[in-house]
């Protein structure tokens, strides 16, 4: 009679080791991004988008630009576009989460309320669809950037890794080429504005080919980079 109880409790113990490594390999998976953004002051990174994409053989198109080498007027038109309290809050803008809340479902539909780098955190280390457990993530992560990196290099990040054309192209840079023909230092305000405009959707907003709905878009984001234009203060040098 001791064998079949004796052989249960080696199946129990089996069970807690392997539920065990489970719960170590998770928590290193959840932590390993809070390790890594430090280095990012310095190690110029790639989207997790980017990297799918190498994996399965589809295009990438991507040269890293400093934020020093590009036109003022992009950052500035991203900000207004995307998070006009870049500059001030620290990750999450709490009461555009709050806003973004109550005119959403639940959380995983609250893209109003993310910031850039929230943003840059879930290109940098997370998936693309929405979801709650990606929120939950995200939020603390986003948080943790701010807090470890300069506002210039979480922009300069952000800039840098960004979908913004339709064939794999990331990154102002890319952008500015395919839709311009020139490079992004030479941008003027109305060509900035109408390339923010294409977020949060490159693929269907074509800043090469702007029909009627995109050029709306990108007139309302250069009226407020008028009146906004030191909400990007944060981007410029020190």
């Amino acid at each position: 009679m001791a064998a079949p109880k004796s052989g249960r409790l080696r199946g129990l113990g089996r069970f807690r080791t392997v539920l065990r490594a489970a719960a170590i390999a998770l928590a290193v998976v959840i932590l390993l991004p809070y390790a890594v953004v430090p280095f990012y002051r310095f190690v110029d990174p790639v989207s997790t988008l980017m990297l799918w994409r190498w994996m399965t053989g589809e295009r990438v198109e991507r040269q890293w630009t400093p934020l020093a080498e590009m036109s003022p007027a992009v950052p500035l038109a991203v900000i207004v576009a995307e998070d006009g309290q870049f500059c001030t809050h620290h990750g999450v803008d709490f009461g555009e989460l709050r806003n973004a809340l109550t005119e959403a479902d639940d959380l995983s539909d609250a893209r109003g309320g993310s910031t850039i780098t929230q943003q840059v955190a879930k290109n940098l280390f997370l998936w693309q669809s929405r979801s709650y457990v990606r929120k939950v993530l995200e939020l603390p992560l986003a948080i943790w950037i701010d807090l470890v990196l300069p506002k210039r290099r979480i922009l300069e990040i952000y800039l840098n890794i960004a979908e913004l054309g339709p064939d794999g192209e990331f990154g102002v840079q890319a952008a500015s080429q395919r839709a311009f023909g020139r490079p992004v230092s030479g941008l003027k305000a109305p060509e900035a504005a109408l390339m923010a405009a294409t977020l949060p959707n490159p693929r269907t907003r074509d800043a090469k080919k702007p029909g009627p709905g995109l050029r709306q878009i990108a007139g309302i984001h250069l009226r407020r980079m008028g009146s906004m234009a030191n909400r990007a203060n944060c981007a410029r040098p020190q």
